[in-house]
């Protein structure tokens, strides 16, 4: 027998003997009906381009199940499932239904998603401009604040005393910690911002503040990784809707940390995770492992260092002056 024979004959016989290799048995096929509340051609698009990775129904083609490409697939759909999993919906609140909507939406629109070495084998996941026109109308459709609103929107807030995070404590000592034994840190709204965010919604603003750790990294740009003791300060606040449609920070919601310590905190991500809500900053979670329901949010992100904020690449000069300002 030929050389090159004898070599094709050997790799076609390892082929075949890879194809009992298999990775471990997850869900494909249990029916996931369409969403409720959603109309039909917005489910048409999610269940041709979403489905098959977030939910518990999964179209394989052949080429999806022969080793090693079902590892990959495999894969796909254990994290895909965690971000995002579709056969969960009816378990949601509408409220929730709505952000998973606006959360998939822009995703689609950073290209994200779907991944390009899905579609790349999986051309009918492809959305077109037609479809990706009809979530966006969708999803601004079901936006709790209107782009050009009308009248105001009702709001729990009173006046502007509201905007002044945890006015009713006056000993941050007292601040329980966080179920997984981080600790309030009262002095962040002495850093710097370095990020805001809409969330459209659900009627509420974000802003972003980073430590000194956090903000040198940004002006050196190296945030991926972020440093070890890069800390962010997430807040969240009710939007306040005036008369002419502007729209101001009105009730204090919650204050959300993101502590990083590659070491400290290896078993989650390498980030430390913790949340307070309400001024009377109560911690979040009923036991130590609520952070895993923050790891599984950042998931989609861990290409980025499971952060999901897009820093302004501001200079120290302008830093310097936005200090002065204040």
């Amino acid at each position: 027998m030929k050389k090159g024979i004898k070599i094709i004959v050997i790799m076609l016989l390892a082929f075949i003997a890879l194809q009992f290799w298999k990775p471990a048995e997850i869900e494909y096929s249990t029916p996931t009906k369409n969403l409720t509340n959603v109309p039909d051609e917005v489910n048409t698009i999610l269940r041709n381009s979403c489905f098959d990775c977030h939910s518990n129904t999964t179209n394989l083609s052949w080429f999806d199940k022969i080793t090693p490409a079902n590892f990959i697939v495999s894969s796909h759909i254990t994290d895909g499932r965690k971000a995002l999993n579709f056969s969960n919906w009816d378990d949601l609140d509408k409220q929730k239904q709505n952000s998973i909507l606006f959360y998939a939406f822009n995703k689609i629109l950073s290209g994200e998603m779907p991944l390009k070495s899905y579609t790349a084998l999986h051309p009918s996941a492809k959305l077109d401009d037609r479809s990706v026109a009809v979530l966006k109308n969708y999803v601004t459709s079901i936006a709790a604040r209107k782009t050009n609103p009308q009248k105001p929107l009702p709001s729990n807030a009173k006046d502007n005393d509201n905007i002044v995070l945890n006015n009713t404590i006056s000993d941050y000592s007292k601040v329980k910690p966080s179920p997984n034994k981080i600790s309030y840190i009262p002095n962040f709204r002495n850093w710097k911002a370095v990020s805001t965010s809409d969330r459209f919604d659900n009627v509420s603003m974000r802003i972003i503040f980073g430590n000194s750790i956090a903000v040198k990294a940004i002006e050196e740009h190296q945030t991926n990784p972020w440093p070890d003791g890069a800390i962010f300060a997430k807040t969240a606040w009710k939007q306040k809707t005036e008369t002419d449609g502007t729209v101001s920070a009105g009730e204090f919601i919650q204050v959300e940390f993101m502590i990083k310590d590659a070491k400290k905190y290896k078993s989650t991500k390498g980030w430390g995770w913790a949340r307070w809500k309400g001024n009377n900053l109560k911690p979040y979670g009923d036991n130590a492992n609520f952070d895993q329901e923050c790891i599984a949010c950042h998931n989609p992100v861990k290409n980025n260092d499971y952060v999901f904020t897009t820093p302004l690449h501001l200079d120290s000069n302008t830093f310097n002056i936005y200090t002065k300002s204040k």
